[in-house]
């Protein structure tokens, strides 16, 4: 369970830790967004390629990708059926219409996700300006009190 610290009640090196703390967290949530988004976009873009799937494009030359940047010529032969990677290197044989509803599925699971971490984030960063201000102001008290001090 978390438990609620008053930052006023810090010490400068304690806002320090904390500060490193909130920057550590709101980088593990910004990566793990922009890791979701990535599968998102191949997902989006998985679901488009199907839309070339259609009678009219039946036994037509393509280029099949061996690599990212090496391809070989083929055919398509089979517009109905798709392969579907469904993770962990299983292939799922689907139909186009269901692979559709598929890749529907999983862009939407995603960006659920997304929307769970995004008010997360947004708090670790609200924490972290708040706790940078207070840092600020203890700098300032210990500047004045040195100044203080010195005058003495």
């Amino acid at each position: 369970m978390a438990q609620t610290v008053n930052i006023t009640d810090l010490s400068l090196q304690q806002l320090e830790g904390l500060k490193s703390q909130l920057d550590q967290e709101v980088e593990f949530l910004s990566s793990s967004i922009a890791q979701l988004k990535v599968v998102q976009t191949k997902y989006v873009e998985a679901k488009d390629c199907l839309s070339v799937l259609h009678k009219s494009n039946e036994g037509k030359q393509i280029l099949v990708p061996l690599t990212s940047s090496m391809y070989v010529p083929g055919t398509l032969c089979d517009v109905s059926n798709v392969l579907i990677d469904v993770g962990t290197g299983y292939y799922v044989d689907k139909p186009a219409d269901d692979a559709k509803d598929f890749f529907k599925r999983k862009i939407e699971f995603l960006t659920k996700q997304i929307e769970k971490i995004q008010p997360a984030l947004q708090e670790k960063h609200a924490m972290k300006q708040a706790v940078i201000e207070m840092m600020s102001i203890r700098l300032q008290q210990l500047s004045v009190a040195q100044a203080g001090t010195s005058k003495a």
